[in-house]
């Protein structure tokens, strides 16, 4: 318990913390990515796997989400206080920064995970729960994603966040290989062909979703 403590309590701990959780979330959000394009296939392909889900894998899914849940906490925790260490050893900035290998997902990284971390708990309550959905019908998968996001404001929040998601993918999965020491050294750190494709493929599979209800290609 001693050595999990002090592994928690340095740098290098919490940037593994953060390396496992988010490959843990990335991988959550491809299934969930993959599950949600079904709804172009039909409504009841996509309802029958609501129904599977909510059946024969429901323990199996609460297994998920406690994993993923915990998952989560520690990501934000391992976040933050590196974030708070990293202010201490710098408590005055630069006076001039110019980005040189960063990138725009490097340099958004924390408000896209506020995004993120706002997006979330929305997300559960408009689909998961219909708390905040205007017609929420139980067990109708197809039904509610079409009239959930046939809002105009709701849907552009989607894409926003789904912005951020892809933003984040392509730096963190990035950070999360390097961090558990599975990634490549490379002379070029904008190099990353991998993440750049994975951020690209759930960024693209989330989007379309709301923009496929906004023209109409859903409904």
């Amino acid at each position: 318990m001693y050595r999990i403590r002090q592994f928690w309590r340095s740098t290098l701990g919490k940037k593994v913390v953060m390396g496992v959780t988010g490959l843990i979330m990335v991988g959550f959000v491809i299934g969930h990515m993959a599950g949600n394009l079904q709804a172009f296939e039909s409504a009841e392909k996509l309802n029958a796997y609501g129904a599977m889900l909510h059946g024969p894998l429901r323990e199996v899914v609460w297994i998920a989400r406690v994993v993923l849940l915990g998952s989560v906490v520690l990501h934000v925790i391992a976040a933050y206080q590196l974030t708070m260490l990293d202010r201490a050893a710098r408590p005055v900035g630069y006076a001039r920064s110019e980005p040189q290998a960063s990138t725009l997902a490097s340099r958004t990284l924390r408000i896209g995970g506020v995004i993120l971390l706002l997006f979330i708990p929305y997300h559960l309550l408009h689909f998961t729960t219909g708390d905040v959905h205007p017609q929420f019908i139980e067990g109708d998968v197809y039904r509610n994603l079409i009239t959930g996001l046939s809002q105009p404001v709701v849907a552009i929040f989607y894409l926003v966040a789904m912005a951020a998601l892809g933003l984040h993918l392509y730096h963190g999965a990035w950070a999360a290989f390097r961090s558990i020491g599975a990634g490549p050294d490379s002379p070029n750190p904008r190099h990353r062909p991998i993440t750049i494709t994975v951020a690209v493929i759930v960024w693209l599979g989330f989007s379309v979703i709301p923009l496929a209800v906004m023209v109409g290609w859903l409904k």
